[in-house]
């Protein structure tokens, strides 16, 4: 028998997470738009969007929920020593609509992408407030990877990655996590469960401790130098 979700209409409040789905895992509301105030409102709850060109938005919750500790972060031996080399340099906020363009492009024979031309103006203007950044690595002056996602508090909500060059969206995620952590981050989002994540230390934890933790990480002030384009003077030095 079909499971219906909630069409939110402007201004519907979303339903509680404990009320999606539980195949396809997570599924909680259709609908609404991708306004500022919409997806803020979504990942103070713990709901993000996700869904693909021509369908309307679909907003998600999934339980179990993947995500990383910073203080639990394992870096690989080999890349490690791959920075070690330090022939790259590391952005913060410089590049962010080239990061997100680069995580849409396809991949390998996927065609598809779910970060559409609405995603990215939404997460664009969310830029601009201050709540979306991006973490940049460079290599002989140009754009070699990098990741994007979204900060509230100390709750960081990584949203996607890509690479030019091998290990470059690696290093972006290494040098992000030590400057969360440096900066007493208590969780990253990570959505959905992948081997290369728990490669890296994340792991799945019940949703309702999720939505404990992030109840609290959302409410602590930022730090005001965290996104400062200036300060990458600590990366990425604790790895050497």
């Amino acid at each position: 028998m079909a499971v219906m979700i909630p069409w939110l209409e402007s201004g519907d409040p979303f339903p509680p997470p404990a009320q999606a789905l539980r195949e396809p895992n997570g599924l909680l509301a259709a609908g609404g738009t991708l306004s500022a105030g919409r997806l803020l409102g979504a990942y103070r709850c713990g709901i993000f969007p996700w869904y693909s060109e021509g369908q309307p938005v679909l907003w998600w919750s999934p339980d179990p929920r993947m995500v990383l500790f910073p203080a639990e972060f394992r870096l690989p031996r080999s890349l490690a020593k791959r920075m070690r080399r330090r022939d790259y340099e590391i952005r913060v906020d410089t590049a962010f609509e080239a990061v997100m363009r680069a995580c849409a492009a396809p991949r390998g024979d996927d065609a598809g992408t779910w970060i559409t031309e609405d995603m990215i103006s939404a997460y664009c203007t969310l830029h601009r407030m201050g709540h979306a950044h991006s973490v940049e690595t460079w290599v002989g002056g140009e754009l070699a990877g990098g990741l994007y996602g979204i900060a509230l508090g100390r709750m960081f909500y990584g949203e996607s990655m890509f690479t030019r060059v091998p290990d470059a969206s690696k290093i972006a995620l290494a040098c992000l996590v030590r400057r969360l952590e440096r900066r007493r981050f208590g969780m990253i989002d990570c959505q959905m469960n992948t081997a290369h994540l728990a490669r890296f230390g994340a792991r799945e934890i019940a949703r309702d401790d999720f939505s404990r933790r992030l109840a609290e990480l959302i409410n602590y002030p930022a730090p005001a130098d965290l996104w400062n384009p200036d300060a990458t003077s600590d990366e990425p030095g604790p790895y050497q």
